[in-house]
């Protein structure tokens, strides 16, 4: 054989193993990520674009990005979700949320065509809602992964691994986990005081969730949902114990025959045009208490010993069912147990938020109390 024969032999070989390596080498270009319904997905290793279906999510992707509009490929644009105060401010710092590609919000029927041509790397969407088994196939079938996440239908159980899985498909795990440290620090502190309640140092409360919504009365938490807020911080949630959906209605003579201890309700910039409860971005304490002492003199809310007594307050419902929910938690800690949690106070705790971990400062008044 001569030497010129043995070198493009040589040379065959050695595209032939490479060949083979490429074929027969392990997935290193790939990941796998558990969600949060259990299943197991294969997604890039290198995750460039996604898109969400709640705009809430931008919340989340602001504590542990510092530009949480560039990992996304589309957002639903359900800016009524975070208020048009919260919307603006995340527009003017960045400017190229406008023009994001639009895809189905998770209040809605699933829009397949819009994912598709949005063509993010993976879908991220909502547990409590997204696409049918069809559809993740489709998706899949495209190249598009789907992962479900959640911040809202079980908050408790179900912030930390979501954060967790956004930071890695978004390559900022170490700003997820320093968050949820953070944020399990003060939440243990709230716990490990409460476990040392009697059942009968409860106080009831009832929470009256978007208060001033409609005339008619009202609007509650049952079992689950916004009430584990409540039993967290140890108190003892009147709607879970006649309702058994995670929300639920409840009659105002109901309200008034157990004369809850605590009233809290919850609302935004939405309850501006009912006359409801307005706080959040864009209203200060001067207009968040105005509308809470307007809420509270409805015809027998205003005879109830809780707002008699001053012990009537006010929360902005995005803070409930949010990645940053610690400081709700906090404040109705401090007002369900004053004295147990004198040395609790959520505005420092929002303080340390807004400068160590959010790309948008949280602004506004978050809460409120009746004095």
């Amino acid at each position: 054989m001569n030497t010129r024969f043995r070198g493009l032999a040589a040379a065959c070989g050695l595209a032939l193993s490479l060949l083979g390596s490429l074929l027969f080498a392990p997935a290193a270009l790939a990941a796998q990520i558990t969600d949060l319904r259990g299943r197991t997905v294969t997604v890039p290793e290198q995750v460039r674009k996604i898109s969400i279906d709640d705009g809430r999510f931008l919340v989340a992707l602001a504590l542990i990005q510092p530009d949480p509009v560039k990992p996304l490929a589309a957002w639903p644009r359900d800016v009524h979700r975070i208020g048009d105060a919260t919307y603006q401010q995340y527009l003017k710092r960045f400017p190229a949320l406008a023009k994001l590609p639009q895809v189905a919000s998770s209040a809605g029927s699933f829009n397949l065509e819009a994912v598709l041509s949005a063509a993010p790397d993976v879908a991220v969407v909502s547990v409590g809602s997204g696409p049918t088994d069809a559809q993740i196939g489709q998706l899949q079938a495209a190249g598009i992964p789907v992962v479900f996440i959640d911040f809202f239908d079980n908050p408790f159980k179900n912030q930390e691994p979501s954060l967790r899985i956004l930071g890695q498909l978004t390559g900022g795990q170490a700003r997820a986990d320093a968050y949820i440290a953070f944020s399990r620090q003060h939440r243990d502190k709230i716990a490990q005081r409460v476990a040392r309640l009697a059942a009968k140092d409860r106080p009831t409360v009832f929470l009256e969730a978007h208060a001033g919504i409609s005339k008619d009365c009202c609007n509650s938490p049952g079992k689950g949902n916004m009430g584990e807020y409540i039993e967290f911080v140890g108190g003892h949630n009147i709607g879970a114990d006649v309702l058994k959906a995670p929300v639920g209605k409840l009659n105002l003579e109901y309200v008034m025959s157990r004369d809850p201890q605590v009233y809290i309700a919850t609302g935004g910039a939405h309850l501006e045009k009912p006359g409801g409860l307005v706080l959040g971005a864009g209203y200060d304490a001067a207009r968040a208490r105005a509308s809470l002492a307007t809420v509270t003199q409805r015809q027998g809310l205003a005879q109830l010993s809780a707002v008699k007594a001053g012990r009537a307050y006010g929360l902005a419902h995005q803070l409930i069912n949010s990645p940053i929910d610690i400081v709700a938690l906090e404040a109705f800690a401090t007002w369900i147990h004053p004295g147990l949690f004198k040395d609790v106070d959520p505005v420092k705790t929002l303080d340390e938020i807004n400068k160590r971990f959010l790309a948008v400062p949280y602004e506004g008044t978050g809460w409120i109390g009746l004095k």
